[in-house]
């Protein structure tokens, strides 16, 4: 998918060289020709992939590392405009001499509406109520939801979370497992929750000591959401050591893809998620597009868009955020994009996201694919993501009285009615990306970005360009 990267890239590094302080700026130093020559050769190269990446899953192997090649090339040009940038802003050439030139201004709960899911949503919240008769071994009793990804697991249980029934349990704490179980990470994770401190002491015992004394003789709920089958027999049994301090009628609930890790947590309710109904998953896509729909809207067309989705309410979100504010011309080329039937063996995104992502403007593609440094349920504030944009100068170009902040704020929300991301409670100014945008994130920016926690012999492509590193990991 190299191609689609490199197109937006190359229409913001067209827009770098072509701005009129950089062409004025090129002209004091005598390199305006040259600045002008490479903002014709982008411009060809950016039509041509333009033209790529209307075919972009057609495309050969040979023309593939061409393209992947190109995006080195482009990021080295941006190297060299970010020099040029730097002296501008400086009024400094590179002899340390001054010029003329000044500088410019310039826990989680989902948020989410659920459709279909109240009959789920009570029959758990009626479970984690329940009294069990308590037994020698352990106090508290844990409950599973299983399902595919993207069918809504989190969304239950996050509204199950804020039920005016879990009042009854204290601490209650939400805590984001992902992929990777590491006992000591989620351990300090649950600690940091119930003790509202930061539990980085170098001995783990130490953190042990304090989660056992900070749930002792309370009645707890814990929520671990996304939990694989990384978590193995051996590192649940010692979690688990720790809940029994807690008082009679503490509740542990587990989201999961796989049924196997609700029998490990020894689980005494199971609750399987489907996928939705028709209706229902109409419902969603409606919730989304809001009153933003075309004037000549038509309901049949609508649910024959929404059968694409499969019954999964994140691809329903995820297609009324494509659709909304568009006319029907453009729902009709979504309806028959080649995109939903022909399969990439490449990665297992799910077609209505790789859409989401083909129909995102150029200027915004770079700005989520560089979201791929962020791990699995980070939680994330506005201003800092687009603070980080902007040092990446992947922002456009302001244009009159506007500050790049605001750009970067439209760009965010952009982001966010697409259902790319999340908003967590009211009450929180904080964001996340569901698992499976998070994968699509990186699926975008291919080996340009790099994490170290994906990694642990710690080797990056050479082609990479972005690294992050996610402390407390090691």
């Amino acid at each position: 998918m190299g191609e689609i990267f490199l197109a937006a890239f190359l229409k913001v590094l067209l827009e770098r060289l072509t701005s009129r302080d950089f062409l004025n700026y090129a002209q004091q130093k005598g390199v305006a020709k040259k600045l002008e020559k490479w903002s014709e050769t982008v411009s060809e190269i950016e039509q041509l992939v333009s033209d790529a990446e209307e075919n972009q899953l057609m495309i050969n192997e040979a023309m593939h590392q061409w393209l992947i090649e190109l995006t080195h090339l482009a990021y080295d040009v941006d190297d060299i405009l970010d020099k040029l940038s730097t002296q501008m802003l400086t009024g400094m050439d590179e002899t340390g001499a001054c010029s003329t030139l000044q500088r410019s201004p310039s826990s989680i709960v989902l948020n989410t509406p659920v459709a279909g899911r109240d009959g789920e949503i009570r029959k758990i919240v009626g479970s984690l109520s329940r009294d069990y008769e308590s037994s020698r071994t352990t106090n508290f009793h844990s409950v599973g939801i299983v399902g595919m990804p993207g069918v809504g697991k989190t969304t239950v249980a996050a509204h199950v979370f804020i039920a005016d029934a879990m009042e009854q349990f204290y601490p209650k704490v939400w805590v984001s497992v992902s992929h990777n179980f590491n006992l000591e990470r989620v351990t300090r994770a649950i600690c940091r929750k119930v003790t509202s401190q930061p539990c980085d002491q170098n001995d783990f015992s130490e953190v042990q000591d304090d989660l056992n004394r900070a749930i002792a003789g309370k009645r707890f709920l814990i929520v671990l959401d996304d939990v694989w089958s990384t978590c193995d027999y051996e590192s649940w049994t010692t979690m688990q050591s720790h809940f029994r301090v807690g008082a009679p009628g503490s509740k542990i609930l587990v989201t999961t893809r796989e049924e196997k890790v609700a029998k490990l947590i020894g689980a005494t309710e199971v609750y399987n998620l489907k996928v939705l109904s028709g209706e229902e998953c109409l419902n969603v896509f409606m919730q989304h597009i809001n009153n933003h729909r075309p004037p000549n809207f038509d309901a049949v067309f609508a649910k024959k868009i929404v059968e694409k989705c499969n019954g999964l309410p994140l691809a329903a979100k995820t297609l009324g955020g494509i659709l909304r504010c568009e006319e029907v011309d453009r729902w009709n080329e979504v309806l028959d994009d080649k995109l939903w039937s022909i399969s990439n063996n490449e990665s297992n995104i799910l077609p209505v996201l790789k859409l989401s992502y083909h129909y995102l403007p150029s200027t915004l593609k770079r700005c989520f694919a560089y979201c791929s440094i962020f791990p699995n349920n980070y939680e994330f504030g506005k201003t800092q993501l687009i603070l980080l944009w902007m040092a990446e100068g992947i922002l456009q170009q302001p244009e009159g009285n506007n500050q790049m902040e605001d750009i970067g704020g439209n760009y965010f929300e952009e982001l966010l009615s697409r259902s790319l991301f999340q908003k967590l409670s009211k009450s929180n100014s904080l964001y996340v990306m569901h698992d499976l945008v998070g994968d699509l994130a990186r699926w975008a920016s291919g080996d340009t970005y790099f994490r170290l926690e994906d990694k642990v012999d710690g080797k990056c492509s050479p082609k990479t360009r972005h690294s992050s590193y996610i402390s407390g990991y090691f």
